[in-house]
């Protein structure tokens, strides 16, 4: 194998045009490079310097080997300092799971902050349940899930964020549109419609602990439909439906959205992810996560 820092003196050399420049530069004595460069020579079996009184100059071989020697020296460079920059988390690439609800707002923001703080690392953003995250965090296809709060998540660290406010969608001419806030007791009767949405956002279950504990008997369907599909079923009067609070950011016609109460109406997100998981992106990810959840919340529309 040829010595590469016989091809790092060689080069020293041609840029020099002489043994003593290049010596001169190292710090060495000018028969150390020499005896380098002759053992390079002898290796390839062709003189790569023409030596001369008044300096070297490149034979046609040394013209072509150093040419590629220099190009392949700048793509080993190239390759240590992309390691260097992925080590510190500034490349890369960082997958992240996110559920339907989480697509505006603190995470909105979250995501924002990370592009423009880590323009070198590339985002894959997967969108599913809970449950379909944690298998993907398990199998090592995502680096982080967020999830709803209370999601099994076995050998997996898992950490609060923040808390999102869940609203209560009504036909428009429902009795409870008119109210400030829906009080959980004023639907435990109702009937509910639920989509991909809100089946992987939690609000199903979200309704039936509720009113579980007020003793209700709610009834509820679950397709699998988008929200959008499931605000015109609202709409045409077959059911009410929860959304989150990005929600509100979207014009649905013929339904009104209510905040549910302070006190059991908001759902606690959070991220999970693999303690062995060593992508340095995912440790900048968490930290700029772990600064903003202490910051004043996202402002809604």
């Amino acid at each position: 194998m040829i010595d590469l820092m016989s091809v790092s003196q060689a080069l020293l050399v041609a840029d020099q045009a002489s043994f003593s420049g290049a010596a001169k530069i190292l710090g060495v004595r000018q028969s150390a490079v020499s005896r380098r460069v002759r053992k390079l020579e002898d290796e390839l079996g062709v003189s790569l310097f023409e030596r001369r009184s008044d300096g070297v100059r490149l034979t046609n071989a040394g013209q072509l080997f150093l040419r590629r020697a220099r190009a392949a020296f700048k793509e080993l460079d190239g390759a240590a300092k992309g390691a260097m920059a992925a080590g510190q988390g500034t490349d890369g690439v960082i997958r992240v799971g996110i559920l339907p609800c989480l697509a505006f707002g603190n995470l909105g923001v979250l995501l924002g902050g990370y592009r423009v703080s880590h323009p070198g690392v590339a985002m894959e953003l997967f969108e599913g349940s809970s449950q379909d995250q944690i298998g993907k965090i398990m199998d090592r296809s995502l680096d982080l899930a967020f999830v709803v709060g209370g999601t099994a998540a076995p050998g997996c660290d898992v950490e609060t964020f923040w808390k999102a406010r869940v609203f209560v969608a009504l036909p428009e001419r429902h009795p409870l549109a008119g109210c400030d806030v829906v009080d959980w007791a004023l639907v435990k009767e109702e009937h509910f419609i639920f989509g991909r949405e809100a089946t992987s956002s939690g609000f199903d279950q979200l309704v039936f602990d509720r009113t579980a504990r007020l003793g209700g008997r709610i009834s509820s369907e679950t397709h699998e439909i988008s929200q959008d599909a499931v605000m015109k079923l609202v709409a045409l009067q077959l059911g009410l439906s929860l959304v989150g609070e990005t929600s509100l950011f979207i014009q649905y016609p013929n339904v009104t959205l209510r905040p549910l109460p302070d006190e059991g109406g908001n759902l606690d997100y959070g991220a999970a992810w693999l303690p062995g998981n060593d992508n340095p992106a995912l440790r900048r990810f968490l930290s700029l996560a772990r600064s903003m959840s202490t910051e004043k919340p996202a402002p809604k529309a």
